[in-house]
């Protein structure tokens, strides 16, 4: 995996990049603000940028705005987004325009190594990875979504393991659940929210805005 950073705390910046590097991730680039990392995805073409929310010159909204941007200009490269909070407008943004290859994980709530390596394995790979945290804050208000109130308990509860980037495997492990039956009920939930097969279009990604649009905040 290829990765760059960009993080403005030299001490985090180069602790991470000596993280990865011990586990076989390759750093092209470690960077301190949102200018140099767009350099350093232009030139690099990472599977993944990790990018710190807040960066020179004004520490507000600098990295989640480039990890926008990235997504949109270099659709192959992925961003795994970290932050002390939610920076809720622009990671709704975020999700809703590019809600593949995408992660917002909170820095506190990072419990361990290898929590945060599959978090950006998942990335890498195409899919998403939000901390339940992150889930709950996207949204002020919820919406009445009939195919959501189709749901079971069941169904509700593995929508939102679903929400979290987790895999059928994992949720399969966290419930006590058989593979076969997890299969069973994610495609009874994509059954009930509507959402056919097709070619351009990822299901799981659908289904799981539709279940963050129905959150409170």
């Amino acid at each position: 995996m290829r990765t760059v950073i960009a993080e403005d705390n030299a001490l985090m910046r180069d602790g991470m990049a000596a993280l990865l590097a011990d586990h076989d991730v390759t750093v092209l680039a470690a960077v301190s603000d949102a200018t140099a990392l767009l350099a350093a995805v232009e030139e690099h073409r990472p599977d993944v940028a990790i990018v710190d929310v807040r960066m020179p010159p004004s520490f507000t909204d600098e990295g989640v705005r480039a990890a926008i941007a990235i997504r949109a200009a270099y659709p192959g490269t992925g961003v795994l987004v970290f932050s002390q909070w939610v920076e809720t407008v622009y990671a709704h943004q975020l999700l809703r325009e590019h809600p593949e290859r995408v992660g917002y994980l909170l820095k506190d709530r990072i419990v361990s190594t290898a929590s945060f390596l599959d978090a950006l394995r998942r990335v890498a790979e195409g899919g998403v990875a939000l901390d339940p945290e992150v889930i709950r804050q996207l949204l002020s208000a919820p919406t009445v979504d009939a195919g959501l109130a189709r749901l079971t308990p069941r169904e509700r509860e593995i929508l939102a393991l679903l929400a979290e980037g987790r895999s059928n495997v994992a949720i399969a492990a966290d419930l006590r659940l058989a593979g076969r039956s997890v299969e069973k009920h994610v495609t009874a939930i994509f059954t009930k929210l509507d959402l056919p097969p097709a070619a351009t279009d990822h299901r799981r990604v659908r289904a799981v805005l539709r279940y963050l649009e129905a959150q409170p905040r």
